[in-house]
């Protein structure tokens, strides 16, 4: 059995796990399943084209058409108990740097208990990516939660996540990583307006003893639903920072690399007509890094057009 296959499997055979163990609640009668699907055009210019995961930058601005699907289904299992599948695709083409058109697919489950105060989930993911048409990044990604309400405006969720990452041609950067992660909410409005905090640890371990690194990181967002023209427009505001410490000499500087990055993000959703909607977005990324290849800034701004049914 190839990787893929057994990988593919494996979100398979949890839904249908948790499929089996919901069927021994008889008495409950269970809805039929809710179908969601997303598309999206778009336009974007990055300042600096970059391929972050093997640390490749260019310097150099170019614009990129962008194409986006998403393909969702949810079924109630039982009163307590609901699984989601879930299959998204993206497409960036470049004017340009052909050679860094990305493609990726990610195809995911969750499985969610409501077990009163605290909710539990279980996601798994599996994520394939290509360069220009290559093979480029394997990666799984499984995470257990719990969530629930402190009160009437807090809420907090907690996770823990694994995942596993195999770059093509670069197999020094195969690694494991291990992370926990808190997200607290503060809801002022209920979903119309509130803030999210996070914090998360993370621990990389790589092939290559260089790359491996521990870091500590936070997010910070706010989100506010208003009305304009009659329509439910959407703002989101996000900052995200993480410290890096390799542990690891990088040869070409003499010592261990460190990094600290900071990102910041503004994104507005404007609809234009029924399930249809214009999203104007735009980021600024600054790795402050003594590797001299991490060591840049990027700007993006993009717009698409986005319907969902």
């Amino acid at each position: 059995m190839s990787q893929n296959t057994y990988k593919v499997s494996l979100l398979l055979a949890l839904t249908l796990c948790c499929s089996a163990a919901a069927k021994s609640d008889e008495g409950t009668e269970k809805s039929g399943p809710e179908f969601s699907a997303e598309v999206g055009i778009g336009g974007e210019y990055d300042s600096n084209v970059s391929v972050e995961e093997v640390d490749v930058t260019s310097s150099q601005s170019d614009y990129a058409l962008t194409m986006n699907l998403g393909l969702g289904v949810e079924q109630k299992l039982s009163e307590v108990v609901e699984v989601g599948l879930t299959y998204d695709f993206s497409q960036t083409l470049y004017d340009e740097f052909s050679e860094v058109d990305r493609q990726t697919h990610i195809l995911g489950t969750d499985v969610a208990i409501d077990a009163g105060a605290v909710d539990a989930n279980l996601s798994l993911f599996y994520i394939n990516s290509l360069l220009d048409g290559k093979e480029f990044l394997e990666m799984y990604r499984l995470s257990p939660s719990l969530s629930g309400f402190l009160s009437r405006n807090w809420y907090v969720r907690g996770a823990y996540v694994y995942s596993d990452k195999a770059i093509d041609r670069s197999p020094e950067r195969d690694a494991t990583t291990q992370a926990g992660e808190v997200d607290v909410y503060y809801f002022l409005r209920g979903l119309r307006s509130y803030f999210n905090v996070g914090y998360r640890y993370r621990d990389e371990d790589s092939v290559a003893r260089r790359l491996d690194y521990t870091s500590n990181g936070a997010k910070l967002r706010y989100i506010l639903r208003f009305d304009f023209l009659s329509r439910m427009n959407k703002l989101e505001l996000a900052w995200r920072y993480e410290d890096r410490d390799y542990s690891g000499i990088t040869p070409s500087i003499g010592e261990p690399r460190a990094d600290k990055r900071h990102r910041w993000r503004v994104n507005l959703e404007v609809p234009v007509f029924a399930s249809g909607a214009l999203q104007f977005y735009s980021g600024y990324g600054d790795t402050d890094s003594n590797y001299p290849p991490s060591d840049y800034d990027r700007v993006l701004i993009g717009s698409r057009l986005l319907y969902r049914w």
